[in-house]
Formats: structure tokens, sequence, C-alpha cells
């Protein structure tokens, strides 16, 4: 800056000297810059303000890049160049991208995730919705506050707020002493694992079925889930009647009996150890997700 100074009192002292005075320093000036070069082992060290300097004289006067000595008139080229980029880099930096959070919006989002630890962020985005924010989804879930724990309730928390509502279904076969084959129906509540109803009989057809379904449950007790397999014999008359009842249809997935292991087990059957397609023979096999049954 001091350097800025004295070349604007020397502009100003210029404006009162005679023209051969003018031309006397001007001669005199390029002689010192060359015995300088000569005695100058590297190269001179330039601040931003020379820089500045430079750029600005050889903007509004290009004929002064012929009397360059320290720099070549490319360096000044470009260092104009660079100013122009960042110049403009400047005077656009708050014109794109997204527009900005404000740092309430941002305490809010924190304090509801942390307030409401099952919402997730299409939850919280609607209820922001409704108090007038207009954020987007991405936004909402960036600045949720991060839990440690898993994503969502565990199996067993699962079974132990809803196994109330939950009911489990199964058919195993049954030999009879003159080699016959009988099909029993057994049904059972999760929650204490109470055995709401068995029967037996040679054809299991899907009507059978639905009436013994309609027999195990008043209509006005009737649970909010029923697990059961994937068994040909719950066709379409047993979906029928469990949609007219208002129990919500849950299948397990194919080849995975250990997804209602309570009634196998009350069978005398532990799907725990049966081996899968994903599974060697005595290994447990993972709980389903609690999410598949909502």
């Amino acid at each position: 800056m001091t350097d800025l100074l004295r070349l604007i009192l020397a502009i100003l002292a210029s404006l009162f000297k005679s023209r051969a005075e003018l031309e006397a320093e001007n001669l005199i000036l390029p002689q010192q810059i060359n015995v300088l070069c000569r005695r100058m082992p590297k190269r001179p060290a330039l601040t931003n303000v020379d820089r500045f300097l430079f750029v600005w004289l050889y903007r509004w006067f290009p004929s002064t890049a012929g009397a360059l000595a320290i720099v070549r008139p490319e360096t000044i080229i470009r260092w104009h160049r660079a100013g122009f980029r960042a110049y403009w880099r400047w005077r656009s930096r708050n014109r794109v991208g997204r527009p900005k959070v404000s740092a309430e919006l941002r305490a809010l989002i924190r304090e509801m995730s942390r307030a409401n630890p099952l919402w997730g962020a299409p939850r919280i985005h609607g209820e922001l919705l409704k108090l007038g924010f207009d954020v987007a989804q991405s936004t909402v879930a960036k600045y949720m506050e991060r839990r440690q724990g898993p994503p969502s309730q565990g199996w067993k928390t699962f079974l132990r707020n809803h196994a109330l509502h939950i009911t489990a279904i199964d058919m195993f076969v049954v030999p009879t002493i003159g080699f016959k084959l009988l099909y029993a129906l057994v049904i059972i509540q999760l929650q204490r694992r109470h055995l709401v109803w068995i029967n037996v009989t040679a054809n299991p057809t899907a009507e059978w079925i639905a009436r013994q379904i309609t027999e195990a449950f008043p209509w006005d007790q009737a649970p909010r889930y029923l697990i059961r397999d994937r068994d040909a014999s719950y066709g379409h008359a047993v979906t029928r009647r469990l949609a007219a009842m208002g129990i919500r249809d849950r299948p397990t997935a194919p080849r995975s009996p250990w997804q209602n292991g309570h009634v196998e087990r009350l069978i005398g059957f532990d799907p725990a150890r049966v081996p899968g397609p994903c599974r060697g023979p005595g290994r447990r096999a993972p709980a389903p997700d609690p999410r598949h049954l909502c």
C-alpha cells in the first residue's frame, strides 16, 4: 500500500514538471531497471498490488507492454484473464445452486427428529409443509439427527408392541394307525402363545380353511394380522375371507419356515435349523423385517 501511495504522489508531482524533466526521468528509469535486473539473482517477488497496477496500465495503455523489463507481456495478459475469471465468479456466486436453508429451519428439523425417533424424512417433510416451510425432502434427510442405533425397531420390540394383534396359522400332517394321512390346522395367538383353534380333515381345501378361520374368530374379535406360509391350500377363498373380516394377510417368504417360528415350534418342528439356500445346516436364520408386516 505504501508503494501505491508513492506512485500516486509521483503522478501528481509530474503534473508540475516540464516536458524535458519528464523525458529525462523516463530515460533514467529504464537504466535503473536494467542495473537491478543484472544484480538480481532470481525472479522478483511481486505483490497483488503490483500485479493490479501492471494489469491496469496494460488495459488502458497497451503500448506499455513494450517497456516491460522485469516481467514478460504474456504474464501480464495471463494475470488479466485470471482476474477477469475471478471477478465474474464472484459476481455469480449467489445465483447458482440450491437456496440456502436458514439456521432456524435446520434447528427445527433436528428438534423434530430427536423428539420423534420413529419419524422418517417423508413424515417430517410433510409436517414442515403443513407449517408453511417450502423445503425438499432431501434437505430434511440431510439435516436430520443421526442416530447410532438401527434405523427401525427390532424384531423383539415389534413383537412386544404388536403381538396382541398378530395370529399365526399352519398345517401339518398326522399319520393314522390305518396308514392314512390327516391334515391338522392350528391357529395360535402370538402374545401368550395361546392355542386358538385346532381341527383335522382329510381334504384340506381353501373353503374348509376359510370356514375354520370364521369359526376361530368372532367378527368383533378378529386379529389385525395373520401370518401363514405359502401353501397351495390357502386359495382365493381364504384371502377373500380374511379381507372380509378385516384381517391383513401376511404370507412368509418362500422356503422360510423360520419366519413363522412360533407355530412351527408348537407343532414340534425347529425352523431355525432347516438348511436354506443361503445357510448351512445348524445355523440360525435372521428374523424377518418387522416393517414387512406393517
